[in-house]
């Protein structure tokens, strides 16, 4: 049986092959493995910027795949990119009303790309491909394609949570984009709450209908709704973390602790992330429980990011203000509690600084999915697992119930579990583990690409009701 064309769709197009494959993330490991079994095309943006940006794609082509690759102007990256993608989707999607702004103008710039891109990407597809669009960046493309006589299975994933109705409506389009996300055969989310407040958003304000088998009648079409969390590779992980790399970068901090325990925290600085309350916690672990004082390090890892944007400028300040406060107070002559460091790190460091670490600080305000999370349990030792302590607003926490469940918000619980993390049993520790061990395992990144791909091999191309 031969296999249909996958062409993915993405704002950023990730081609890797060789030793970059096999050290990707969970996102580009899943679409890789799907693309490479197909054979197909992955289309987005090159991350170039030009002055007159080609219409058609630059392509090259590595193994079965086909990258099409799209510039943008530096206009179209402010107002799609920049502006309506970062400074409104996302802050509105993670519950931050109070950071989103609604520019007109960008939104129209926003659809404009989806267009351009949507006209590129015709010429390139043939009768039956899958097509497989991802994220935020890209709701318009279905009825962009649809517009242009696209006769294909077009499927969509939301990478990030889909927001409460009441949230939702606050953005001046919100109709039309999800009539946009109606123009899909096929539309996934993390989490059965993203879900759930899809249908529910549909119901009220479209006056659709929905079913227990996710089927969704709306707009005289029918479309199929899913949630399907997305994983990682676990035994890539365990293989990272052993590595000597891993160990060597490992042992470097280990030398340095003296045999205090490690707290690590690895995050984008991103104010979804919850790393000012998470510093706070920690302060509070000091201040209230003070036989932790010079037995435990906190590491807090931030690779910078959107450094351009206003709100992460604003963030990054009170995060290194905040460091240097908890120093200042704490630290001895032979002891500092906190390092901050503000860059990253590979993959293989990280792994193997989770794997020392004996309590991983996972505690994002809102969060669609956090592989982070995944990653840290995939890199335990088994015989000597450390503690994830995970906020109950990531997605992850839904399949994760031998995590400490914890509201970021609650400077005063994290501060309480965190002293109960770092007194916990071995026993405990292990069995706690192997519940979530269990559960990273069965939600894979291949279980996810497989998943949703059956799917939307399943659904109608477009179908009337």
């Amino acid at each position: 049986m031969t296999l249909t064309r996958l062409v993915v769709v993405s704002n950023r197009v990730t081609p890797l092959s060789g030793r970059k494959a096999a050290s990707a993330g969970g996102l580009a490991v899943g679409l890789l493995s799907a693309l490479q079994e197909t054979g197909g095309i992955w289309f987005g943006w090159s991350g170039e910027l030009h002055r007159h940006p080609a219409h058609e794609p630059k392509l090259f082509r590595s193994g079965r795949i086909t990258y099409a690759l799209m510039d943008l102007a530096e206009e179209e990256f402010e107002g799609y990119y920049a502006g309506l993608a970062n400074r409104t989707l996302w802050p509105l999607f993670h519950y931050r009303l109070d950071l989103a702004v609604y520019d007109h103008e960008w939104y129209a710039i926003y659809r404009r790309v989806n267009q351009r891109f949507a006209e590129a990407l015709v010429p390139l597809l043939r009768e039956g491909d899958l097509v497989w669009v991802h994220d935020y960046h890209l709701i318009p493309i279905a009825t962009e394609l649809r517009r242009l006589g696209a006769d294909v299975r077009l499927g969509f994933f939301l990478h990030i949570p889909f927001p409460s109705p009441e949230v939702y409506l606050t953005l001046p389009w919100h109709r039309q984009l999800v009539v946009d996300l109606c123009a899909y055969d096929l539309v996934g989310f993390q989490t059965a709450t993203d879900l759930r407040q899809f249908r529910e958003y549909i119901e009220l304000e479209l006056g659709g209908r929905s079913d227990r088998k996710g089927r969704v009648r709306v707009l005289g079409r029918r479309l199929h709704a899913i949630a399907v969390p997305i994983g990682i590779e676990p035994e890539d992980v365990g293989r990272m973390a052993l590595s000597p790399d891993a160990r060597r970068q490992a042992q470097r901090v280990a030398t340095t602790l003296s045999g205090r325990h490690l707290v690590i925290g690895v995050d984008r600085l991103d104010y979804t992330k919850g790393i000012p309350e998470r510093l706070k916690a920690f302060e509070l672990l000091l201040r209230d429980y003070p036989a932790h004082r010079q037995r435990v390090t906190f590491m807090q890892i931030s690779a910078p990011s959107r450094e351009d944007v206003p709100e992460y400028m604003d963030l990054r300040r009170s995060v290194e203000l905040l460091s240097g406060h908890i120093n200042g107070v704490y630290s001895e002559a032979d002891w500092v509690p906190l390092r901050y460091i503000n860059r990253g790190f590979t993959r293989r460091a990280l792994m193997g600084f989770f794997r020392l670490g004996r309590i991983g600080l996972v505690t994002p305000l809102r969060d669609g999915m956090n592989l982070v999370a995944l990653e840290y349990v995939a890199a335990q030792d088994p015989e000597d697992p450390g503690v994830l302590l995970l906020s109950r607003f990531a997605g992850c926490a839904a399949h994760l119930d031998g995590a400490l469940i914890v509201n970021p918000y609650d400077i005063h619980q994290v501060a309480e579990t965190l002293h109960t993390g770092l007194t916990m049993s071995l026993e405990e520790r292990v069995e706690r583990w192997q519940r979530m061990m269990s559960a990273v395992r069965e939600y894979d990144v291949r279980r996810w690409k497989q998943q949703f791909l059956d799917c939307l091999r399943e659904c109608g191309g477009g179908r009337r009701r």
